[in-house]
């Protein structure tokens, strides 16, 4: 009825190109930085926090990748993130054993038992 809605698609905004002259360090730099972190054991999160803190990169996303994707592309990721996550599956057993009425503590143990089973299965393939 209304041909404002008929002929009006969802449009996708263009991507922004950001300008990042103001970055003292290069990609390659950056991404030696992830990598040498995730060898370390530390979360793809924590790296983030790491480059944003300490190196003064504001998105590790600028270089086209996320920190994640570098760090499967080496794979180095499902080991360290899986004994991560294990490790706090058996805090929040040992928890939700004491405290039966803890509803959230039950939740988070689920989404981390279906985080272990996704990248088991990202392992396997």
């Amino acid at each position: 009825m209304d041909k404002k809605l008929e002929t009006k698609t969802e449009e996708k905004r263009p991507e922004k190109k950001e300008n990042k002259d103001w970055i003292k360090m290069k990609p390659a730099e950056i991404k030696q930085i992830v990598i040498d972190l995730a060898k370390k054991g530390e979360t793809p999160a924590k790296i983030g926090l790491i480059l944003r803190d300490q190196h003064g990169v504001p998105k590790a996303k600028l270089l086209g990748k996320k920190i994640s994707q570098i760090i499967t592309e080496e794979g180095i990721a499902i080991k360290s993130m899986k004994e991560n996550v294990e490790s706090k599956i058996t805090k929040l057993n040992t928890h939700s054993t004491k405290h039966k009425h803890d509803y959230s503590a039950k939740r988070s143990l689920t989404k981390k038992l279906w985080i272990v089973s996704k990248l088991t299965k990202e392992a396997a393939a």
